[in-house]
């Protein structure tokens, strides 16, 4: 699928990635993608956040919450992000994204800099923020297969990055992720440049 844009577009200076953040509602994977999307911009990193809420209104409001539509949710996801990446954007994709099989099609289709962060954080703690009223309405038997209550979330087993959000500060976290990326993305990316600019050998 995002291939063909490749094909019709010179390729970027350097390939961007995709920063992944699964984890159970209310765990704090959008405050995550928003903070890091402003830091990169204010450094001059172009990035992009791919939000699951915004994703329902908007491509994926035809889908529901069965596990088939939650796959579906997840494919289309990981192509987008796929596009942003092979554009050279950084992608910040804030997804439950429940399932491991769904997480991982969504690495392959993004090749390669592809990292998965688990915003780790105890159902308690997600219920206690509740930030739109999600938990109260899924215990009140409103929401059917709500991630957590009625539904499964599958944790990840090799996440490049977990950052447990409970009990701890925002800017906590913020801080622990934004480190990471400027360690295995940034770093990486400066890395391809200069591969790229260095001269060739003569043949």
């Amino acid at each position: 699928m995002h291939s063909a844009g490749s094909e019709q577009h010179p390729q970027p200076s350097r390939r961007g990635a995709v920063i992944w953040l699964t984890g159970l509602s209310g765990a704090g994977k959008s405050t995550l993608a928003v903070a890091l999307a402003q830091c990169l911009n204010a450094q001059g990193h172009a990035s992009y956040v791919l939000d699951g809420d915004a994703l329902r209104t908007g491509l994926n409001a035809d889908l529901g919450f069965s596990p088939a539509d939650r796959h579906e949710n997840i494919r289309r996801a990981g192509e987008v992000a796929a596009l942003f990446a092979d554009a050279g954007l950084i992608c910040i994709a804030a997804l439950i994204s429940p399932y491991r099989a769904d997480r991982a099609a969504a690495r392959k289709a993004c090749k390669t800099g592809f990292h998965e962060v688990h915003v780790s954080a105890d159902l308690a703690t997600c219920e206690a923020r509740d930030p739109k009223g999600l938990y109260r309405r899924a215990r009140a038997g409103e929401l059917r297969g709500f991630t957590g209550i009625d539904a499964p979330y599958e944790t990840p087993l090799h996440a490049e990055l977990v950052i447990d959000t409970a009990g701890v500060a925002a800017a906590v976290s913020q801080q622990q992720l934004l480190r990471y990326v400027q360690e295995h993305v940034l770093h990486q990316a400066l890395e391809q440049v200069l591969e790229q600019q260095s001269p060739q050998p003569a043949r």
